[in-house]
């Protein structure tokens, strides 16, 4: 026990897709828990999405267990729609999730538990489940002159929508989906657009399926499994090739350029000597897991990732990450948060010397939801 802490046999962290699905199993386990989310209200990195991306927009939502999204209407934000729905489910299943509170750090408090370590105070547990995602580690590459550029650098992670770039010459920076989706949107609005990556983009034409989320899937885990940061999605599956990607094509927006060597006041410039004017360099760079407050825990390996098996951390079998590395998709998430509370139900059953037998309807994964409508 860890004097001062209120006990508790699981803590999860997060209250997105993973940290729900994660609650939704141990609820039915019959584990007692508690969910912390720093954000304010539901919805998890959903909420903070910017509103022309519609849900109409959004690529691959899945319903979390037990609950299907229906009836969503495609015109309305995905902040919306996907907050609601997070909040009646959160309703449904009585999962009481505490907000805001701010996880600072992870410890091993002795007696075989855990400290977490809060805003809201301190909480001992016998095991934990990260589900924090990445939305709170926007990635910002540096570049020489940075510092000296006097237009507006930003974020995916704080982009406002097209209408602010109205009449702007505009940098987008990024290979990925919403590299792709700002630029087609700013272009509308925008005096000059300029899109620049680090690598050649590929396009994906044709369906997506089983055989090639398997596959991007198993690509994720071997890196996981080495210890390696888990990779983009992207990078492995290509840009989807669809009616507005192929627009943008044909109309020169989607005109690649190869990454600039340096940042200049006024824009950025290529060892060549070519240069490009710009009012707004606006990074589409990606995110990385958030997960500093793990660090006392010391999980990373030399490659700088934490090496999971499934869900649980190797160098500590009392931490699950979920929504880490293969299981980052909505689905995949979902499936990890039943994978962990099983893995976890076994380790609360060794300290207790329990003999009981699961419950039939404990964490399998019988009833897995089908998706929900997307774009």
């Amino acid at each position: 026990m860890v004097r001062g802490a209120a006990d508790v046999d699981v803590v999860v962290v997060g209250a997105g897709q993973a940290g729900l699905s994660s609650a939704y199993h141990l609820a039915r386990a019959g584990i007692g828990h508690v969910v912390l989310d720093h954000a304010p209200r539901p919805g998890g990195a959903w909420q903070f999405r910017w509103p022309s991306l519609t849900y109409g927009k959004v690529h691959g939502m899945h319903a979390l267990p037990g609950m299907e999204l229906t009836g969503a209407d495609p015109l309305r934000p995905s902040s919306a729609v996907i907050g609601e729905y997070f909040a009646a489910y959160e309703e449904r299943f009585g999962l009481r999730v505490r907000r805001p509170v701010d996880v600072a750090a992870v410890r091993d408090g002795g007696d075989g538990r855990l400290r977490v370590e809060t805003s809201a105070g301190i909480w001992s547990a016998r095991a934990l489940i990260n589900a924090t995602g990445t939305w709170d580690r926007p990635f910002w590459p540096r570049y020489p002159g940075q510092e000296t550029f006097r237009g507006r650098q930003l974020h995916t992670a704080n982009y406002p929508g097209p209408q602010e770039f109205a009449g702007s010459r505009v940098v987008v920076v990024g290979g990925g989906t919403s590299a792709v989706q700002h630029l087609l949107e700013i272009a509308e609005v925008a005096a000059e657009t300029t899109w620049v990556t680090r690598r050649p983009p590929v396009f994906r034409d044709g369906g997506f399926g089983e055989a090639e989320g398997r596959e991007v899937v198993a690509l994720v885990d071997e890196r996981v499994r080495r210890g390696l940061p888990p990779q983009s999605v992207v990078s492995v599956t290509g840009l989807p090739l669809n009616e507005a990607v192929r627009a943008g094509l044909a109309s020169g927006v989607l005109d690649r350029q190869p990454m600039f060597d340096r940042i200049t006041a006024t824009g950025v410039a290529w060892a060549g000597g070519r240069q490009v004017e710009a009012d707004v360099i606006l990074w589409a760079t990606g995110f990385r897991a958030a997960i500093e407050h793990l660090a006392p825990l010391h999980l990373r390996e030399t490659g700088g990732g934490i090496r999971v098996e499934g869900t649980r951390a190797v160098r500590d079998e009392r931490v699950h990450l979920v929504g880490y590395g293969p299981s980052a998709s909505t689905i995949g998430a979902n499936r990890a948060g039943g994978a962990a509370v099983r893995e976890i139900r076994r380790l609360l059953a060794r300290g207790t010397e329990s003999t009981d037998p699961a419950p039939a309807d404990g964490t399998d994964d019988a009833h897995e939801p089908a998706a929900a409508p997307s774009a």
